[in-house]
């Protein structure tokens, strides 16, 4: 008899082309957490509160040696109903969003002109303040403005865009991690509950294996072939165990993925659809060019450093500071000059910075070359690796195929008929109890292997959708 039928561990990765299943979703009603024992004891706490009071009652079921079974009630969602639910609650989602949002901001503080600078000269001691030949000067008011060479501010606004765009590939990589997550969750909750139903459909075999040893013994067969037989049963009934407790596993799972409240147990209840054809390698390697989030990532880095190198260049051209001036002008009696008149002057600058220090631009121009090479090369390797990992998966998928197609039309109604023959044989005492306990064995063994190459082949299928990266 094959080992017991666990469940294999979800991988990590995306979307797959599998139709849609509904999920179970199990809670308690209300009424049930009410027990006769324990309700006098309830209403005498008039402070409790309603979670005080149902851990009361589970401690005092406990102590009666009562089994204590959670709240349970029914609604139906979707495979898509959970997908979109985990994208719209997950938090590194949430906080890729939030990533995005702060670079949106970025953009306006790239893109406008530094503050204006205002100032005031005074002069507080009259008999040393600036003397003009129109009268003394009282106050000396000045405005100025840094203007960076024109192409800067669009250089600047640039990078600031091409931030936006990385961080917003970041999000879509983070949904269909997310996305491949549920559905590699769901999987693994698909094959717990497929394994269960196996083991359960088995043991109707194994009560026929029991009557029928049982018939054999009456007539003279051996006592042993009847209690290899019981034993065949109870070996089934702890492979329910470990199933039953993998699927809560599994179930856990789930619910954390789409942040459900914990007294909700998603259940799948519809079959999977594998028989989806898989696409050829070219066209998948194609749409990945296009789709894949991390390489589009890369795309808007190369454009961002492309921006970078293009600001550093704007280094070797100067900036320009503009300013007005304007001063208060007093034609008091203590006043030098015999011309003055008391009016106020206003005066205009432009200054512009020299970009003399040519070291220091060249090593930037240099920076960002060699920053923006960097991100070429990631990309190329980002590429070449994603190819590899579609060859292996597609192979993969390929594989699971071939190997479902051989169970269900050859290995399985083979060994099914084996099973009818033996046990024929059996009853007319040709042949022996462990021919017909190995035979039994085998067939469990193939519907188990069929189960896990389903599950196999539909998680195959999501991480080919995740490494492709198309929504």
């Amino acid at each position: 008899m094959a080992s017991n039928p666990s469940v294999p561990a979800a991988a990590t990765q995306e979307q797959s082309p599998v139709a849609l299943v509904d999920f179970q979703i199990e809670t308690a009603s209300d009424d049930s957490w009410e027990d006769e024992g324990t309700s006098d004891a309830g209403s005498a706490e008039e402070g409790s509160t309603p979670l005080e009071n149902s851990c009361r009652s589970q401690l005092s079921g406990s102590a009666l040696g009562i089994e204590y079974s959670p709240p349970q009630s029914s609604a139906t969602v979707s495979l898509d109903g959970l997908i979109a639910m985990a994208l719209a609650s997950h938090p590194s989602i949430a906080a890729a969003r939030q990533r995005v949002a702060a670079a949106q901001h970025r953009i306006p503080q790239a893109t406008s002109l530094d503050d204006p600078m205002l100032g005031n000269t005074f002069w507080p001691i009259r008999d040393q303040a600036l003397q003009t030949a129109g009268g003394r000067v009282g106050h000396q008011f000045s405005l100025t403005q840094n203007v960076p060479w024109p192409k800067k501010l669009n250089a600047r606004g640039t990078v600031a865009t091409r931030e936006v765009q990385v961080a917003m590939a970041e999000i879509a990589k983070q949904e269909i991690e997310i996305t491949e997550a549920v559905r590699l969750a769901y999987y693994e909750l698909w094959l717990a509950d497929e394994l269960i139903g196996i083991v359960e459909d088995n043991r109707e075999l194994v009560d026929d294996l029991i009557t029928v040893s049982e018939a054999r013994y009456k007539t003279g067969g051996s006592q042993q072939d009847v209690l290899r037989a019981e034993l065949e049963g109870d070996r089934l009934a702890e492979q329910l165990i470990v199933l039953r407790r993998q699927r809560e596993q599994a179930r856990a799972d789930l619910g954390a993925l789409v942040r459900m409240p914990l007294e909700y147990m998603p259940t799948a209840v519809d079959a999977l659809n594998v028989d989806e054809v898989v696409p050829q390698l070219e066209l998948l390697v194609a749409q990945a060019e296009q789709c894949n989030p991390t390489l589009r990532g890369l795309a808007a880095e190369i454009a961002r450093d492309r921006a970078k190198e293009t600001l550093a260049c704007l280094q070797q051209y100067p900036d320009f500071q503009l300013g007005v001036g304007y001063a208060i002008i007093s034609d008091d009696e203590d006043v030098l000059s015999p011309v003055a008149n008391g009016h106020d002057n206003i005066n205009f600058s432009v200054g512009v910075t020299l970009p003399i220090w040519r070291d220091k631009i060249n090593a930037g121009v240099s920076e960002a070359a060699h920053t923006r090479s960097s991100a070429v090369l990631r990309r190329e390797a980002e590429r070449d690796r994603l190819r590899g990992k579609l060859r292996r998966q597609v192979a993969a998928a390929y594989a699971a195929i071939e190997q479902l197609n051989l169970f269900r039309e050859r290995l399985i109604p083979r060994t099914e008929q084996t099973l009818e023959i033996t046990t024929a044989d059996y009853q007319g005492n040709k042949a022996d109890f462990i021919d017909l306990v190995a035979t039994y064995r085998e067939l469990l063994s193939l519907q188990v292997n069929v189960a896990r190459t389903e599950a196999t082949l539909a998680s195959t299928l999501a991480q080919i959708e995740r490494t492709v990266g198309c929504q």
